[in-house]
């Protein structure tokens, strides 16, 4: 009886020794918290699978979403790399002393000005905020110099946004960096009293299209993605950017960084380089995201799309956004 029973534990120990060694068979990997366009960086992560043989588990989720998980996490996230649409969420993540420095090879692949200044999250991407109107109902000669004009008294139920998402929230961010706290929540106010809130950037344009909206804030790829598919929620509309160091011209970083504690260290910078380099921004280019890659040595080619070179967004440290404060001001608001 006790050599049956010792024989049944032997096996079933060996049976324990083979799953741990099939699971840890699969190869080496990446674990990538990502909140950016799940679209676009499985394509990224499929190439660079395919160049490398390092596989790439994607967890996505938004910006906050995400950076409250990897903060509650803590040490023990699994977490190798954060990815992120708009560097707020980035620079609340960077507060906890979660983050990495960043290899040499990455930090060289992009320039300084679209870097934090510690080397602990680079940016990867970018977009720039913009004004959607309806070519029938706004006339050049309204179009405002400054983002901050939108909460005056000409533009009422006039304009519209997307405030629950972390694209404008990111937008309210720079406002915060470059006029104060004061002047945001006033802006704030005024846009709320003067706009109509819509689920989503796409839903903001298709307002503006259908004339529901004279106006409206959005990144810049929404309008060029529609005119690229079909036109069919953007025909009836132009872009207006806003003058050079305007809030309004902000441009919003996607962020990449390495975790403190990631199990996977060599293959996380790995992914980074390959993320920021020519290769990687290359896909970024070809993709249909038509953002803006970083990477100097390449450039988005794409109709009608300004080069970043021609854009003039406002110093803006993206690495100090401060998104809690931007919470707390849109929720006082009344937008969250």
């Amino acid at each position: 009886m006790h050599a049956l029973r010792w024989l049944m534990l032997t096996a079933t120990l060996a049976a324990f020794s083979m799953l741990g060694a099939c699971s840890g068979d699969d190869g080496p990997k990446v674990v990538v918290y990502n909140a950016q366009h799940e679209e676009l960086i499985s394509v990224v992560a499929e190439a660079f699978t395919e160049e490398t043989g390092i596989k790439v588990e994607l967890r996505n989720g938004s910006d906050l979403e995400l950076a409250n998980q990897i903060v509650t996490e803590g040490d023990a996230s699994p977490a190798d790399v954060f990815l992120t649409e708009n560097s707020p969420a980035m620079a609340f993540v960077g507060s906890r002393d979660l983050l990495a420095p960043l290899g040499a090879t990455t930090l060289e692949n992009i320039p300084a000005r679209f870097r934090a200044a510690d080397d602990h999250w680079t940016g990867f991407a970018a977009r720039s905020t913009v004004l959607a109107y309806n070519t029938d109902q706004v006339s050049t000669e309204e179009l405002p110099d400054s983002l901050m004009e939108l909460a005056e008294p000409q533009w009422r139920d006039r304009i519209s946004f997307s405030p629950t998402g972390a694209d404008f929230q990111a937008i309210v961010a720079a406002v915060l960096d470059l006029e104060g706290e004061e002047a945001t929540r006033e802006w704030l106010e005024g846009i709320k009293a003067n706009g109509t809130v819509y689920d989503g950037n796409n839903v903001v344009l298709e307002s503006v299209n259908s004339g529901q909206s004279d106006a409206g804030v959005i990144y810049h790829y929404y309008w060029y993605r529609d005119q690229e598919e079909s036109g069919v929620n953007s025909d009836n509309t132009a872009l207006h950017y806003f003058e050079a160091g305007d809030p309004g011209a902000f441009l919003s970083l996607s962020g990449a960084a390495l975790l403190a504690n990631g199990d996977n260290p060599e293959q996380a910078q790995e992914f980074l380089d390959y993320l920021t380099g020519t290769e990687g921004q290359q896909v970024i280019a070809d993709s249909y995201a038509l953002e803006f890659p970083l990477n100097p040595a390449v450039q988005l080619d794409r109709a009608g799309v300004p080069a970043l070179s021609e854009l003039s967004p406002p110093e803006v440290d993206s690495a100090d956004l401060d998104s809690e404060t931007v919470i707390r001001l849109m929720t006082d608001v009344g937008f969250l």
